[in-house]
């Protein structure tokens, strides 16, 4: 965004008491001041912004970027005596030259709500200076507007040239707020059509409303909104529906019916593998069988060579089943007596293979009188 130092000028005579805008002509002009130092300051954080009235000539805020300042300078204006309107644009320039950061660019901002007493001639003279110190100014022409439109335009015209856009002047009638009316002027707007509006304006959200001010609107129209793209969603996707397989023409419905047919028959033969057993299916002419038959035969073929490694198992564990079982030799106690006197390091003598041993034996007559009742 533009760097800027911008100075605003509000009309304070005693013209701002009308009730023409609500509440009266001066709280329009704070609702609006607000709006616009606030979409200053957001645009770039180091643009500055000064405050001064038009009636009495008086500076009440320097060039600051501190927003708080300027509200709190804006409550305590009150109406007083007449607009002086040359006057003020000159020391409005003259605030300017004095500004701190020398690379800024430098704008005046004035509200115009009373009539313009001074002499045509003084104006475009005014004009033609502020040209030449490339000073922009944007006016905003309320309250007496049909009375000030003409001198306003060639004052503004005079600034601007021939080719030169970067002042405007905002002509609004009679209406129930100021600030919104301002709200899409290039004076928010901003050069490049971009703003960092906050506070009362609903410039910079969502449906042009901002959620604190109006949280109940700015729901209904975030609802509405949705409800919209939804319905333009199902519209489109019933559009889109029926157009693909006219697309395609009759082909379309008959390939998506062959693949049904495809997977019905490889379910068949899936179901029939435990009826046919491991036998491998039989060879068939291929060049003999259609597209559709040779796909059938390919997964027939392949679902027999996976159940193949399933019958290999099986019969390595039948084979291990029929080995000879070797349990009765090891409960023999003369077998364990004849091993253990060939271990070396091992004392079949000793106390502790004596009553293993004879462990074995008492469990062995055991088994023998249980099996005798049997």
């Amino acid at each position: 965004m533009v760097l800027e130092s911008t100075i605003i000028c509000i009309d304070n005579s005693q013209f701002m008491r009308n009730g023409d805008f609500n509440p009266t002509r001066l709280q329009a002009q704070q609702d609006a001041v607000n709006l616009i130092t606030q979409s200053k300051t957001r645009s770039n954080p180091e643009s500055n912004v000064a405050l001064m009235t038009l009636s009495d000539l008086s500076v009440l805020v320097g060039l600051t970027n501190d927003s708080g300042k300027i509200l709190a300078k804006l409550n305590q204006v009150t109406p007083n005596g007449c607009m002086k309107f040359i006057s003020g644009i000159k020391i409005a320039h003259l605030c300017l030259k004095h500004r701190q950061g020398k690379n800024h660019k430098t704008r005046i901002i004035a509200f115009v709500g009373s009539p313009i007493e001074a002499d045509e001639k003084e104006v475009i003279k005014l004009a033609k200076k502020l040209k030449k110190e490339k000073v922009n100014i944007d006016i905003v022409n309320f309250g007496e507007d049909e009375i000030n439109a003409d001198v306003l335009n060639k004052f503004v015209t005079t600034i601007n040239g021939k080719e030169g856009t970067g002042s405007h002047l905002v002509t609004i009638p009679p209406g129930p707020h100021l600030s919104d009316a301002l709200v899409s002027s290039p004076i928010v707007q901003g050069e490049d059509g971009g703003s960092g509006v906050g506070g009362s304006s609903g410039a910079g959200f969502e449906f042009g409303v901002n959620p604190d001010d109006d949280p109940e609107l700015a729901l209904a129209l975030r609802v509405s909104m949705e409800e919209q793209r939804a319905r333009q969603q199902a519209e489109g996707g019933a559009e889109e529906t029926p157009a693909t397989p006219a697309a395609g023409g009759g082909g379309g419905a008959e390939d998506e019916s062959s693949e049904e047919a495809l997977l019905q028959r490889a379910l068949a033969m899936s179901m029939d593998t435990g009826e046919a057993g491991s036998a491998a299916p039989k060879e068939r002419d291929l060049g003999s069988m259609t597209e559709e038959e040779q796909i059938a035969y390919a997964m027939q073929m392949s679902m027999a060579d996976a159940e193949k490694p399933e019958d290999s198992a099986k019969a390595e564990s039948m084979d291990v089943d029929e080995k000879e079982d070797y349990s009765e030799v090891m409960n023999d106690p003369a077998f364990l007596q004849s091993v253990l006197q060939n271990l070396p390091g091992v004392d079949p003598q000793s106390e502790a293979v004596r009553n293993a041993m004879g462990a074995m034996k008492d469990e062995k007559k055991d088994e023998k009188m249980k099996e005798d009742k049997k």
